[in-house]
């Protein structure tokens, strides 16, 4: 079934206001984008948007399963050329042009299920899986929008998917906590004398600090090997990945900065500290890159 230019055409515009509404420090990133590969770009953080909506509408956990297969099935369609609504629609454009493998967008959904089905991690080999799923798949379709100039680029990519989902994964304890969620694996809590239940209570004592250090620092290695992605891009389309890695670098640094007390208020980066990241990378971006050795 062939869609309309008018219909594509509203579809995309559909995505770009939901990830203007939504996208908070993604959005600072794909202005930096080609317009077209900016729309496609849209079109993919839309469909992580819908896969978090469509779970966050539904009160049971057998009726939010069913949302996800409802995804799956929809997802299907759009790569049947069948896609029935905007973000679909807008998807099953971007997938064409692209050559964006369909497994990838079956990969997040497979992550948002993992939420509803897990809430604790006994290792990091579980949390990597989750990790991957959430983020580096997304990092995946993202570098086929781009454009890149080798395999290796999706190594790269992943470890970067990785270290901002990582990160996140730090900044976000309390209010993952609010939802009875624990992403730092429990063997590494275990290893490092900090009970769960200080978790909860928000202790922050020498066993939190270690614990937190050894997760940052995690986190930097996966950014030191994500920042390797940028050469193996078209030139074009390094500010974006490049913003987004700077921007959750930025938050890992107040992270350290705040001796990691993750339990008061959520840590970000001001709408002035945002644009000046943005400004400065973008600006990098366009210098010559010679590829890793």
């Amino acid at each position: 079934m062939k869609t309309s230019t008018d219909a594509i055409r509203q579809a995309y515009e559909e995505c770009r206001r939901i990830t203007k509404r939504e996208a908070r420090n993604f959005y600072y990133a794909f202005i930096t984008l080609p317009f077209k590969k900016r729309l496609a770009i849209y079109a993919a953080y839309a469909f992580c948007r819908y896969c978090d909506d469509a779970v966050d509408e539904e009160s049971t956990l057998e009726d939010k399963l069913k949302a996800l297969s409802t995804l799956r099935q929809k997802l299907s369609e759009a790569y049947d050329d069948k896609p029935l609504d905007n973000v679909f629609i807008a998807l099953a454009d971007s997938a064409k042009t692209y050559k964006i493998p369909k497994e990838y967008f079956d990969e997040v959904i497979s992550g948002v299920e993992m939420d509803l089905t897990k809430a604790r991690y006994s290792n990091f080999e579980e949390l990597r899986l989750y990790c991957y799923r959430v983020a580096s798949a997304v990092g995946l379709v993202c570098i086929h929008i781009f454009g890149f100039k080798h395999p290796r680029a999706k190594k790269h990519a992943i470890d970067l998917g990785l270290a901002m989902q990582l990160t996140n994964i730090l900044r976000d304890v309390r209010e993952d906590l609010k939802r009875g969620r624990i992403y730092i694996p429990q063997d590494e809590m275990s290893r490092f004398g900090y009970k769960e239940d200080d978790l909860i209570g928000g202790v922050i004592n020498e066993p939190q600090q270690k614990l937190m250090r050894f997760q940052a620092e995690r986190a930097r290695e996966y950014f030191n090997s994500g920042m390797k992605l940028m050469p193996y891009l078209s030139l074009r389309s390094r500010a974006c990945p490049a913003v987004l890695a700077q921007l959750y670098r930025g938050i890992l640094d107040r992270i350290e900065s705040k001796g990691y007390n993750v339990f008061e208020g959520k840590i970000s980066l001001s709408g002035r500290e945002k644009a000046l990241v943005t400004a400065t990378t973008w600006l990098k971006s366009l210098l010559p890159q010679p590829l890793p050795t």
